[in-house]
């Protein structure tokens, strides 16, 4: 319910900006994907230029009114959403969706924060080259919530995370001040960095609101197979073994467990599993290379020297874009098998490579203790990203562990402390991981990320809530 005050700020915003730019508050700018969080907002704003975000940022900060930056509202950490405290403005970057320029010779394009990812995608390869940014929401995910959340995805191995992806930022700040850093330097080394600040803060020091970012040459061959391995540990081997033989070439490296094949078969029967047996251990390997080399042959060697060391014992090598196709159906789809399955707590760990096995077995034996359980961890070896979640027995409900959850989530974030890890691989803190952060994080490190937004955002409009406990 806007009060009095609140009501009297969007009259005179309206008045002063003019009505065309609100957009009206709907549930698509309230509701976490998962439904863990609903949000409230006194107005929903969608700027169409970065000078009416720094004018709404400006009259903001003066009045002292909270501001939630929102992309494509596809975050899971409930960033984007703000059930708390005041009615906070809602400043919808969906307007701001251009892709202002392609640069093939430089490998960079300069795209607006409200583009969305798949259109970047296509921009790219409209001038024969590669942004390699892959997520599975990449049809509604935009730049600018890629970068305020550092997204990851599949193809981190190889050309990293959106952070090393991207050359400048132009943002404004929380004095309404614009920041134009759209640099497409390689090579600037004038004092601190505030791209990187910006990166991974979520919306509490500024708003991104464009980005200049690196394209590569795109793969002239490539190839994929899937090999069953023995566990876990064989498979971080193999990963060691493939880098040793291939190189550089490899782009994805992903676990999958039987359990993962299990809940493929009980809720999506119609996605094809390559390998027999459905096995309880196996690996998604995806190669691209630029010059004329052959993949399928650099597989082919990799398959057979992982089955003299005893790594891998069956295995099906792509033979053509169908069956790349039907082998990665399996990888894309068991996150929505685990969806329909209904996870007791689901969790975006990372820990360090040679640690992999040891989390899977040791977190799997304590939170078996806690009660009958079932656990499909997999996901992006080759970056210690793990998707370690946690479901009910076969014909039992979700709600009838609801008083595990926490439990099960304090084993598992005490065990990725212990082994030098992080709670949060990907997705950031947003407003579900405050009290997270608040628990594992250095002392050190969250006093100067204190310091930094008491700096940048005094009067704390930028994002209240999200990422650090408190105002």
């Amino acid at each position: 319910m806007l009060n009095s005050a609140d009501k009297a700020f969007i009259a005179t915003l309206r008045d002063e900006m003019g009505g065309e730019l609100f957009r009206p508050v709907s549930d698509h700018y309230l509701q976490e994907p998962r439904g863990n969080l609903v949000g409230q907002a006194g107005a929903v704003a969608a700027p169409r230029n970065v000078s009416e975000v720094s004018r709404i940022v400006t009259v903001c900060n003066q009045a002292r009114v909270g501001l939630v930056p929102f992309g494509g509202g596809t975050g899971l950490v409930g960033g984007q959403v703000a059930p708390d405290g005041p009615a906070p403005l809602v400043l919808s970057l969906e307007r701001m969706n251009a892709v202002r320029a392609v640069y093939p010779q430089e490998n960079a394009i300069v795209a607006e924060a409200g583009a969305i990812l798949e259109n970047v995608q296509a921009a790219a390869e409209e001038a024969g080259r590669l942004f390699p940014l892959s997520l599975a929401s990449q049809g509604t995910c935009s730049i600018g919530g890629n970068l305020s959340t550092n997204a990851g995805g599949l193809n981190v191995l190889r050309y990293g995370n959106a952070r090393e992806l991207c050359l400048g930022l132009e943002a404004v700040l929380p004095s309404g001040e614009v920041w134009n850093g759209l640099s497409r330097l390689r090579k600037d080394n004038t004092g601190y960095d505030l791209r990187h600040l910006l990166i991974g803060a979520e919306g509490t020091l500024g708003i991104i609101t464009a980005a200049s970012l690196k394209l590569f040459a795109r793969p002239r061959h490539e190839a994929t197979a899937m090999m069953t391995v023995s566990g876990p540990d064989a498979a971080v081997t193999l990963l060691a073994l493939a880098r040793d033989l291939i190189g550089d070439g490899i782009s994805a490296f992903e676990l999958i467990s039987g359990m993962g094949y299990e809940f493929l078969r009980s809720t999506l029967p119609d996605v094809r599993r390559p390998l027999a047996g459905d096995p309880p251990w196996s690996v998604l390997i995806d190669l691209g290379v630029s010059a004329d080399q052959n993949p399928g042959k650099a597989l082919e060697m990799l398959f057979e020297e992982g089955m003299e060391r005893g790594l891998v014992s069956d295995g099906v090598i792509a033979s053509s874009e169908a069956q790349r196709a039907e082998l990665w159906a399996v990888r894309e789809q068991i996150p929505e098998a685990n969806r329909r399955v209904g996870a007791i707590l689901s969790t975006d760990i990372s820990v360090p490579i040679s640690r992999i096995s040891e989390m899977i077995e040791r977190g799997s034996a304590a939170i078996s203790k806690l009660g009958e359980v079932r656990i499909n961890a997999f996901g992006h070896v080759g970056d210690g990203n793990l998707h370690f979640n946690v479901f009910p027995p076969h014909g039992r409900p979700r709600e009838d562990y609801a008083h595990l959850k926490s439990r099960i989530g304090q084993v598992i974030y005490d065990l990725v402390h212990e082994l030098e890890g992080s709670f949060s691989a990907e997705h950031g803190i947003g407003r579900i991981k405050v009290d997270t952060l608040a628990h594992y994080g250095a002392p050190a490190k969250l006093g100067a990320m204190r310091a930094i937004k008491a700096a940048l955002d005094p009067n704390g409009i930028m994002n209240p809530g999200a990422v650090l406990k408190g105002p």
